[in-house]
């Protein structure tokens, strides 16, 4: 039960309100700006640390990260997804967060113990103390409260904002003041563990509800039933997302590993940040619209459009500059990732697509299908990703994922065709059109590149306007010319939010 809360009040939350699409469309934009926020903070973060820090540092950041993603993946319940698909969900709340705090114990103490053997498997003992300082955040996280799923449940993203903003913003202020000072990887370990910190008590500062420890066997089951399957669904994805940095890490060494994920990171920025976004909004959106097919398939249709009008000119336009980027940003000692985050980008960006069928399966109490498509993925990753890796390395280890995820995102494409009837000829219009306007875009940059030299972060800035005023006016063609329709689902749905 909560603790000053009245029940009802929730239960009528849940309730879908006449102003519904608003709401949804104001959550976008709440979610667009922390995202955009976010990435301009993570974004300086990243430049002025590499700058700083070598990429061992970065590399016995990831052994531990790795490890802690390790355990907290295969430890996972799947209970926050079900507390946001479900209509009430107050009786359900002691019993997920009292697991949460007792799993967050656990992976606290198995980590200290496993430090060790983790650190001897890469070959790393730097690595022990890390691990161990890092496992702290196990416990933050196991902790928090759980009533901050109200804040997507019930599309209060404002609050969400703040809670992510804090987070990121002291992670920022503190990696970079010790990053000057240590000039080593406790820069980044404290950092990140101020963040957790602020997490944990931004939970109880921003949510009323106060968990008590209470387990209850029949609520238990109830969530574990559709749990399982997220669970399945995020021990594959783990696999697919970190598996390659665990090979990468054990075969190529820590600095091999270091340029792999750094190269990953920027890589997938655009996949990493819709993902983020459309996970936020549409799962919840589509589970106040589970039994009504026709407005969750116009919905999904509508995300899906605007998801390929983002994310595919920004894969573009990555992928171009990747080399010039490095250079600039990042110096010369990172230049070794460009090929393999070139390849990388493209992984990315059919993932972004394909993130934005999962919320449609996991909202219609369909989440197996998402389960069932990711482990074929995660087995040609495990089939491929030695040989490539043995003839090209990372760049071979990227080939690998992209490769794995074409094949899955072939099939994710039907099945969402299949269960939401959509128009085979719609979805690859959506699709197609941004890819001709990128390609066309890139080619132009290409040429350009050709003629000229980028020596200065001002010359990358130049590029990128080029590269978006000739999307927009392409786009702008299509709209007219093709009934492409972007304009008008951008002017009705996120430009008249009051």
């Amino acid at each position: 039960m909560y603790s000053n809360m009245e029940p009802a009040k929730l239960r009528n939350k849940t309730n879908l309100p006449d102003s519904f699409s608003e709401k949804v469309a104001k959550g976008g934009v709440w979610v667009f700006g922390l995202r955009i926020i976010n990435r301009s903070l993570a974004f300086i973060r990243t430049i002025v640390l590499a700058r700083l820090l070598a990429p061992e540092d970065f590399g016995l950041l990831g052994i531990a990260m790795l490890s802690i993603s390790t355990l907290e993946t295969f430890s996972q319940t799947g209970f926050e997804t079900v507390l946001i698909q479900k209509k009430n969900v107050e009786s359900y709340l002691d019993t997920a967060w009292t697991l949460s705090a007792i799993r967050g114990v656990l992976l606290f103490a198995i980590l200290l113990g496993a430090a060790p053997m983790i650190a001897k498997f890469f070959s790393s003992p730097g690595a022990i103390l890390v691990i161990r300082v890092l496992a702290i955040s196990t416990l933050l996280s196991g902790f928090t409260n759980i009533g901050i799923i109200f804040f997507q449940k019930e599309l209060e993203f404002n609050k969400q904002f703040l809670y992510e903003f804090s987070a990121i913003l002291v992670d920022l202020t503190v990696s970079i003041t010790l990053a000057f000072l240590l000039r080593n990887v406790w820069a980044l370990v404290w950092g990140g563990l101020a963040a957790k910190f602020i997490r944990l008590l931004l939970s109880y500062i921003l949510h009323y509800y106060r968990p008590r420890i209470r387990l209850q066997k029949e609520k238990f089951k109830e969530l574990y039933g559709f749990g399982k399957w997220i669970v399945g669904s995020t021990i594959l994805v783990f696999l697919i997302t970190q598996g390659d940095d665990i090979f990468v890490g054990k075969v190529l060494g820590v600095t091999a590993l270091g340029l792999y994920q750094m190269a990953f990171l920027i890589a997938n920025l655009p996949a990493t940040e819709i993902t983020r976004v459309i996970t936020y909004i549409t799962f919840p959106a589509y589970s106040k619209l589970q039994d009504d097919m026709p407005r969750l398939r116009e919905g999904y249709l509508k995300v899906l459009q605007l998801t390929a009008f983002f994310a595919v000119p920004a894969a573009g336009g990555i992928f171009v500059l990747a080399p010039d980027f490095t250079r600039i940003f990042l110096t010369e000692k990172w230049l070794p990732m460009v090929p393999a985050m070139q390849v990388l980008t493209l992984a990315g960006l059919f993932r972004s697509i394909v993130s934005t069928m999962s919320p449609v399966f996991f909202a219609l109490n369909r989440p197996d299908i998402d389960t069932k498509f990711q482990t074929i993925r995660f087995l040609c990753l495990a089939i491929l990703i030695y040989p490539l890796t043995a003839h090209w390395g990372l760049f071979g280890t990227s080939c690998a994922v992209l490769l794995g995820i074409l094949i899955s995102s072939v099939l994710f494409i039907f099945t969402i065709i299949k269960i939401t009837q959509c128009d085979i000829g719609q979805i690859t219009k959506i699709i197609v059109y941004p890819f001709i306007n990128t390609i066309t875009i890139v080619s132009i940059i290409y040429i350009l590149k050709i003629f000229f030299n980028f020596y200065s972060i001002w010359h990358i800035l130049m590029i990128v306007i080029i590269l978006c005023l000739n999307y927009l006016l392409i786009t702008f063609l299509l709209d007219k010319l093709l009934n492409y329709g972007i304009y008008k689902i951008i002017r009705e749905n996120i430009i008249p939010v009051r």
